[in-house]
């Protein structure tokens, strides 16, 4: 099965791992600088990838209020 997750902008990839890391450290969660967090509680993941997901609507919703008349 082919992986439909590919990046439009290849440089949002910097990005995003950015942004994973101010969360974590914002939630006290720790990260492995080598970046394996095979042995992150689900609960942390979860979390971490929650305030992504809430953040990136935050930005996307400024981004759209910016072209209202």
């Amino acid at each position: 099965m082919a992986n439909n997750n590919s990046l439009v902008v290849q440089q949002a990839q910097a990005a995003i791992n950015q942004l994973k890391y101010e969360v974590a450290q914002e939630l006290g969660i720790q990260l492995s600088p080598t970046g394996y967090n095979g042995n992150l509680a689900t609960r942390d993941a979860g979390a971490i990838g929650g305030n992504i997901t809430r953040r990136l609507v935050q930005i996307a919703e400024q981004n759209l209020s910016s072209f209202k008349r």
